[in-house]
């Protein structure tokens, strides 16, 4: 299945495989979501970015962004924002 990263929009959550919050989408930029700093459950209250290869799938109406991997996987290689 492919994604349609064209209906990313900005505050859609993004949730892991294992169904846990990763974050919200600040913004869309060329290959990366950029996540709001904002979440209540921001790590250390920083953008991060996470590629768009990890996008699983897009459920516009539910206004969430699914993963292919899990919450801790995000976490861990997702790129810090300075």
């Amino acid at each position: 299945m492919t994604a349609d990263i064209y209906a990313i929009q900005e505050h859609m959550e993004v949730i892991g495989s294992d169904g846990r919050h990763v974050g919200d989408v600040d913004h869309v930029l060329d290959r990366d979501i950029k996540l709001t700093r904002r979440d209540s459950e921001a790590v250390d209250g920083k953008h991060h970015l996470i590629p768009f290869d990890w996008v699983d799938r897009v459920a516009p109406n539910e206004r969430k962004v699914f993963l292919n991997c899990t919450q801790s996987e995000a976490e861990a290689r997702w790129r810090p924002v300075q």
